[in-house]
């Protein structure tokens, strides 16, 4: 009897040596899926209750526990929980009295990163408005499009933006659309200024019965995407959304001591729904920046005593690219999160300013179904483990890229890809996991769905990305399905190569992209490449490096170089002008090359040599 129970015993301290050899990540996943079910459940009886506790209601109730703790951090100026409140009463007291706004409206606003973005979206949520964040890049027709397809009737702005207000004005005032400047005077003449009005007015709470009839369903917010490959789509956030993405700090391990380092822009969901709304979750302060400042980012992180940077698309390259300091790890930062840092960067950061928690995540603003990487593993965006899957289900299926459309079989379906093949990620759109679409389209929103995936009638949201699951179970992203192209019956996805291009030693930054070739189906590769200071371009080490380390398939056949790579407000690499100019000499004025395979070297090129191409004289 002795012996069995020693037995026993020693079997049961083996359990948790056993469970770690052949599930090496089960306590961590076991303990994020709790972390994320527990915040699901609490937003769920949080926003079913008469009225909802929404985010709002989540600060308001922060305001009161610790009124004088500093909310946000902005240059010299310290506004504190109730400076907040109070300051968004006031603005919420003239949005409604002097403005005539009334729950249900939406009202646009057309900001710079300042501290008034957050009164002003703390005030509309008071009475029960969305507020549409357009992007402050955007001008004329794209801005008129994004007014007209969220439907607002009030525009809040400032002077900075005064000349993009100048230019459509006439066609907003004959739409009745009313726009106001966040200032104290007015430099355009039908532009009312209202901050004298909002420092006049009353800091006293706002009455409940202003937002009454908001519910878990209620539009909270609208995102606009970037308008890469069109006009700008107004993604709609509902209170659920709203409250969901802002615990993302949260499940991250960001708590009320922590101070988050904000210098993207609000108008994007990662620094206002994630960074901004997640210090009000948690009650943490945040630091906002005007904009990103590459010199500043340290000096900052120091200044403020931050622990939680947030990043996206190429701001940690940047970062890396400064020239080394003696400094370079005296902080306090702990923790990086955000999406799109790539391997080589990852590795490169690590390395240069300490062991800081990289918590790379991957979602769509509009999506149903988003990762975050809890275990630290490098490049990847999370895990695909049954427990998530079950909270979220998705799926990633085979993709033709060339006839732009998923793969299906003889029943009509989609086909899932197997382990280590990358495959378009989509959603299954149910009660928990919504699509809520975009405004003012339904045709753009239904372009987002597929039908009849894994069995006849079920639905699932589309995210345009090709993402892929190692034997592990963690998750990479791939590409968009825009930018992987196809060339010689091979898909070739351009974040691949651009990851092996930019170790070539004379290589700062590169973007590839695919572009059509007479003779060809398909699309070839094409680099545009921005070189280290005081380097020069070697067209014969380019080659044998891309020969080394590529697939042919997938080696650029054009070259383009560049003194800078043009990105958007949101630090993603543009593409589509690239791809519309091609490798033509007369419409390119930087110097361009192509591969000459015969002389195993990338040589520049004429008009006469893209005549051939063209004429398919020439073998590419």
């Amino acid at each position: 009897m002795l012996a069995l129970f020693t037995a026993l015993a020693g079997l049961l301290l083996l359990l948790p040596l056993l469970g770690n050899l052949l599930f090496p990540y089960w306590w961590q996943d076991l303990t994020t899926c709790m972390a994320v079910v527990y915040k699901g459940y609490r937003a769920l009886r949080r926003l079913q209750r008469h009225p909802p506790l929404t985010l709002l209601d989540t600060f308001l109730e922060k305001a009161r526990s610790h009124p004088e703790k500093a909310l946000l951090l902005f240059g010299e100026q310290v506004y504190t929980y109730r400076d907040i409140d109070r300051r968004s009463s006031q603005a919420a007291r003239v949005l409604r009295d002097g403005l005539a706004l009334r729950e249900g409206d939406t009202v646009a606003v057309f900001l710079l990163n300042i501290p008034a973005y957050l009164w002003i979206w703390m005030g509309l949520a008071k009475i029960g408005c969305a507020m549409a964040c357009l992007n402050s890049n955007i001008r004329a027709k794209a801005l008129l499009h994004s007014l007209s397809a969220c439907g607002a009737t009030v525009l809040l702005t400032t002077p900075d933006l005064k000349a993009a207000i100048e230019d459509v004005l006439p066609s907003l005032q004959q739409k009745g659309l009313r726009v106001c400047y966040l200032s104290a005077e007015s430099p355009t003449r039908g532009v009312e200024p209202l901050q004298g009005q909002i420092d006049a007015a009353s800091a006293e709470p706002v009455p409940i019965a202003f937002r009454a009839n908001v519910t878990s369903k209620s539009t909270a917010l609208y995102i606009f995407t970037s308008g890469t490959t069109g006009l700008p789509k107004a993604a709609i956030i509902t209170q659920t959304k709203l409250y969901m993405m802002a615990s993302m700090l949260y499940m991250c391990g960001v708590t009320a001591e922590d101070v988050i380092y904000t210098p993207l822009p609000l108008y994007h969901s990662a620094a206002l729904l994630v960074g901004l709304g997640g210090c009000l979750e948690v009650g943490a302060t945040c630091v906002l920046r005007p904009k990103f400042s590459v010199s500043q980012f340290w000096d900052d992180c120091r200044r403020y005593h931050v622990s939680v940077i947030q990043y996206v698309g190429e701001v940690m390259r940047y970062l890396c690219n400064v020239p080394k300091r003696e400094n370079d790890r005296e902080h306090s930062v702990r923790l990086a999160m955000g999406n799109g840092m790539r391997v080589e960067v990852w590795k490169e950061f690590l390395q240069r300013f300490g062991p800081i928690r990289i918590c790379e995540f991957y979602g769509a603003t509009e999506g149903n179904a988003g990762f975050f990487n809890y275990t630290g593993k490098i490049g990847a965006v999370g895990r695909a483990n049954f427990l998530f899957k079950m909270l979220a289900p998705f799926e990633l299926i085979r993709y033709d890229v060339e006839q732009d459309e998923p793969v299906r079989d003889k029943r009509g379906c989609c086909i899932r890809v197997p382990t280590g093949e990358a495959g378009l990620l989509v959603g299954k759109i149910t009660k928990t996991n919504p699509f809520s679409g975009y405004a003012g389209d339904r045709q753009k929103s239904e372009k987002k769905v597929l039908r009849d995936v894994m069995k006849k009638g079920d639905l699932y949201f589309n995210s345009g990305d090709l993402l892929m699951i190692d034997h592990e179970g963690f998750m990479y992203f791939q590409d968009r399905v825009g930018d992987t192209f196809r060339w010689k019956g091979e898909n070739v996805a351009t974040t691949e190569v651009e990851t092996t291009l930019v170790a070539v030693p004379f290589i700062q930054e590169v973007n590839v992209y695919g572009v059509p070739v007479p003779g060809h189906e398909g699309k070839t590769g094409m680099a545009a490449i921005r070189l280290k200071e005081e380097m020069v371009f070697d067209g014969e080490k380019l080659y044998a490096h891309a020969k080394d380390f590529l697939p042919n398939y997938a080696i650029p056949r054009f070259v383009r170089l560049q003194d800078a790579l043009e990105i958007t407000g949101t630090f993603k690499q543009c593409k589509r002008q690239l791809v519309k100019e091609g490798f033509n000499p007369a419409l390119v004025k930087d110097p361009l090359f192509f591969l000459d395979e015969s002389k195993k070297c990338f040589l520049p090129m004429s008009p006469q040599i893209y005549s051939s191409i063209m004429d398919m004289k020439l073998k590419i």
